[in-house]
């Protein structure tokens, strides 16, 4: 079941959800919550190997030196460049109950510029929100830290799901992390496979 904003607002008031801070009352839309662009960013850069390597061979260099690691205040400018993938956060840090979760995609305005990021939270995630954002456009993106660049939607199980009952690779996280693909359970035994 889709939530409406008065929905997620009553839910907000009653402390089922956690969303610290909001900055303003008009974060709530009619069917979405907007959220705000955090600060700490993970910049991907050119390495020296040719390519990321995702199979888990351990002799590769780490997914993680193929970022670097900023900070910017509230307030302050973040570029983001053509055809560049950076991993942020949202400002806000939530808990969602175990009955909800919540699809977070672009706000219109930015989408409209070529900025895109999509990604869904589990129900009972506690943290902030992980932002792959991608500029897909031919140009420069300048981003304002603290803006409303995304918004969530949020959509209600008949069933309670445990986030904690079985092993994650991102666990209640505030700041961004790399991509954990590497350490996916099947790469073993397709390597093993290829035997």
């Amino acid at each position: 079941m889709y939530l409406t904003g008065d929905e997620i607002k009553e839910l907000y008031v009653k402390g089922e959800l956690v969303i610290r801070p909001i900055l303003n009352e008009k974060q709530f839309g009619n069917l979405t919550l907007d959220m705000r662009l955090g600060t700490d960013f993970l910049v991907s850069i050119q390495g020296r190997e040719p390519y990321i390597d995702t199979t888990g061979d351990p002799s590769s260099r780490s997914i993680s030196s193929f970022f670097q690691e900023t900070k910017r205040l509230v307030g302050e400018c973040f570029y983001l460049h053509p055809h560049q993938a950076v991993l942020c956060s949202s400002l806000e840090y939530i808990k969602l109950p175990n009955s909800i979760f919540m699809s977070i995609t672009t706000r219109s305005s930015y989408s409209r510029l070529g900025l895109s990021v999509s990604t869904i939270v589990q129900p009972g995630y506690c943290g902030c929100i992980s932002l792959e954002l991608t500029n897909n456009s031919n140009n420069p993106i300048k981003l304002l830290v603290g803006a409303s660049i995304i918004q969530s939607r949020f959509f209600k199980l008949t069933n309670e799901l445990n986030y904690f009952s079985t092993p994650r690779k991102y666990l209640c996280q505030v700041k961004p992390q790399p991509s954990k693909a590497n350490e996916d359970a099947e790469l073993e035994l397709l390597r093993r496979m290829n035997l």
